[in-house]
């Protein structure tokens, strides 16, 4: 049976409907919700309203609908079937499994009444099991993880100064949660709403990462079951406090046909000096949605949850994911237990097969502890960290890694994409040898888009032989659009042009430098190889005999050659014989090219830093005006609080005895 009352489609955010009253299971009504006894909370007196919730129906027989009206609304009861309809089998309640990769099926009880009414609003209605296959985009945790860093990140233009990682038990079972916070400027009610919905995004500017507004909901549903996000704003002078819950378990636990977001909200009252509800539609609706949140979320009462605002402060936002998923082996995916001080992937460390030194040097390297290390990765996840931001993981600061520090024989190689309608660009990449090549076995470049590290370590060149073997790069290019989970770039002709310039620099940075690591170069002079396979031999047995001239790579040899002309010796340890005249005369050009190099990468070395100069002053003009204008912005709240005062001491107030 069905209610004669009119239901409609559920949006995202479910109290934003019109007088819409989610319908709740009988559980929620006994919720273990304690008399209220928050001292900075004053809810509102209504003694006659009481939370409307209802028995949930028997599985299979009927769905959390929302209704118009305000009455209770008869729940379906299964009855007997006529003769003509076979009988239908109840459905066993849904049943949440904890690992990510299984936990896509889901079993609607039934759908929503009024999907199928004539007259009734068409409607883009959503399948919760689209919060699992959504999340799927994500292949890695730590590029989930690192999609609310970036959200952090962005709230540097709103006076953010640190985001804190870090464990967080849930007091209800004692399991461990992630929780994730920022001293943003936070969100007002409207704008968390927008946050839990889809597609809804306002950072257009190039000085925002995210732009999709799709992050938020992908990176939570990767790392667990449920989040629970609380945010603090002073948005136009009215602090607000607002709560929303994102739950894939209670979703499947009631069988809902669409996703329902409940959402409370709280505003400061002068008055009081205390915290008030905040009815956007009426008191119904707001204890329906408080007693979901309490029922499903980690706190259990309503002073619970206001207590987590305490260390948020003035504004801010805290995001706490809850129900962490396993992986397939039946363990947590995110392992705090075995680093305090970090956050690893179970599982994720793997053994490296070489000697003991080449062992300890490409374990401790953080193009391999990246993989499995949140901190490591964090540690390169931006190019360039805003001044005064910290990221803090389970207390302690990250420190920043800057990759270009790692590199030898460093060179600035630049990179003009030809993107047609547009003005000319101008990549640099810094390139080189990282530090222990060849025994750290190590290659690629570090790939990032405005300022956000896309692909780490980028395999380009990849030949069995070893050529390429220990180049790393790093280049910034914003050319080219990432994937929607920040972790590679689009496919596009760019991204392909891309790709095979880099192997070509690759290629050719190897060609010059390869033989400073030991390898025989066959592209350098006769003279020049024996060179530096004399430098590689034992110096009592070699360096007696070879010539000086062939032992300098940076003197001038003109004068000795003259000297030496038709000179030959018979190098039996280097296993070649060497016409010193003429392979001196190929070695000075090794040298010219050399030191041209190398005036070429401090030339572009030197506009890398002026451009990096340009953008420090445009930042500091931009913070001047805003200095400016707040400055102004206080002096007229100043001008009026004395207009106020200046009133309220002219008042005549009388006092009645």
């Amino acid at each position: 049976m069905r209610s004669g009352a009119a239901a409609e489609v559920i949006d995202l955010c479910s109290d934003d409907d019109e007088e819409s009253v989610p319908v709740a299971s009988t559980s929620a009504l006994a919720c273990r919700s304690a008399p209220f006894s928050a001292h900075d909370v004053s809810p509102c007196e209504l003694p006659d309203v009481k939370p409307l919730l209802y028995p949930l129906h028997p599985p299979g027989c009927g769905a959390l609908v929302p209704v118009k009206d305000e009455e209770p609304v008869p729940v379906p009861v299964p009855l007997a079937a006529e003769p003509s309809e076979p009988t239908r089998a109840l459905l066993p309640p849904p049943r949440l499994c904890r690992q990510f990769w299984k936990s896509g099926e889901y079993t609607v009880a039934r759908r929503n009444p009024d999907a199928d009414a004539p007259g009734g609003r068409n409607r883009l209605r959503i399948n919760p099991k689209f919060l699992h296959s959504n999340a799927t985009s994500h292949k890695w945790a730590f590029g989930a993880i690192a999609e609310l860093l970036d959200n952090a990140i962005d709230e540097v233009n709103n006076g953010a100064t640190f985001v804190r990682v870090n464990k967080f038990t849930n007091p209800r079972d004692g399991s461990p949660s992630l929780l994730i916070q920022d001293d943003g400027g936070g969100m007002d009610p409207e704008a968390l709403r927008c946050c839990m919905s889809f597609g809804f995004s306002d950072k257009q500017s190039d000085a925002f990462i995210g732009q999709y507004g799709n992050g938020f909901k992908t990176s939570t549903m990767r790392l667990g079951a449920d989040v629970i996000v609380l945010t603090q704003n002073q948005k136009n002078w009215t602090p607000t406090r607002s709560i929303g819950l994102l739950s894939y378990t209670f979703l499947m636990e009631t069988g809902c046909d669409d996703v329902l977001v409940p959402t409370v909200d709280y505003q400061y009252d002068l008055t009081t000096a205390s915290y008030t509800q905040l009815l956007r539609h009426n008191q119904k609706l707001f204890s329906s949605n408080l007693a979901i949140l309490l029922k499903w979320s980690p706190f259990a009462t309503e002073a619970e949850l206001i207590k987590q605002f305490d260390d948020i402060g003035d504004h801010g936002t805290k995001i706490i994911v809850f129900n962490l998923w396993f992986n397939d082996d039946g363990d947590m995916e995110l392992d705090f237990n075995s680093d305090k001080k970090d956050v690893l992937i179970t599982g994720a460390q793997k053994k490296v097969k070489a000697s003991k030194r080449e062992k300890a040097e490409m374990q401790n390297y953080v193009a391999n502890r990246l993989r499995y290390s949140l901190r490591a990765y964090a540690s390169i996840l931006y190019l360039r960290v805003p001044d005064n931001f910290r990221i803090i993981l389970r207390g302690r600061d990250v420190d920043s890694h800057n990759v270009v520090n790692d590199l030898m024989y460093r060179e600035c190689v630049l990179y003009k994409p030809q993107i047609a309608g547009l003005t000319e660009l101008s990549i640099i990449t810094t390139i080189g040898f990282v530090k222990g090549a060849p025994d750290t076995d190590v290659q690629g470049f570090n790939v990032y888009h405005k300022n956000r590290l896309i692909t780490p370590f980028w395999k380009v060149a990849n030949n069995s032989y070893g050529k390429g073997r220990g180049v790393v790069g790093i280049l910034e290019a914003n050319f080219i659009k990432p994937t929607h989970d920040k972790q590679d770039f689009e496919k596009s002709v760019l991204y392909q042009r891309l790709e095979t310039r880099l192997k070509e620099m690759t290629y050719e940075y190897w060609g010059l430098h390869c033989h400073r690591l030991g390898y025989d170069n066959k592209s350098l002079p006769k003279a020049s190889r024996a060179l530096s396979r004399a430098k590689r031999t034992d110096a009592g047995n070699y360096l007696t005999s070879a010539p000086e001239q062939l032992l300098s790579a940076d003197v001038s040899t003109s004068s000795s050659a003259q000297s030496n002309i038709g000179l030959k010796r018979n190098f039996d340890a280097l296993g070649a014989i060497t016409d010193i005249n003429n392979d001196q005369i190929k070695h000075r050009e090794v040298i010219q090219r050399r030191r041209f190099n190398e005036h070429k990468t401090l030339k572009l070395e030197n506009d890398r830093l002026r451009h990096e100069c340009l953008q420090y002053e445009e930042s500091e003009k931009q913070l001047a005006m805003k200095e400016q204008k707040l400055r102004h912005q206080i002096a007229e709240e100043r001008k009026k609080y004395e207009e106020l005062l200046e009133e309220l001491k002219s008042l005549d107030v009388k006092l009645e005895i």
